[in-house]
């Protein structure tokens, strides 16, 4: 009896991943195989603009030198 119950479960959940697989692959699936194939999904527009990106480096300030004297 408990190996049916447990088997229930499992099975719910095994049909769970199915559903959830065929819905990502029907979605992006596309996506999928071109990536696969090496091969740009849509071609790359000649009049994109490339952007730089900024990168924000945290300088570390030294201590004020009465912290340094109540340490």
């Amino acid at each position: 009896m408990s190996a049916a119950l447990g088997t229930l479960p499992f099975l719910a959940t095994l049909w769970l991943l199915v559903v959830l697989g065929a819905r990502v692959l029907e979605e992006s699936g596309a996506k999928i195989v071109a990536a696969l194939r090496g091969v740009p999904l849509q071609p790359v527009s000649e009049l994109s603009v490339p952007y730089r990106t900024r990168l924000h480096i945290r300088r570390l300030t030294p201590p004020n030198v009465e912290w340094r004297a109540a340490a």
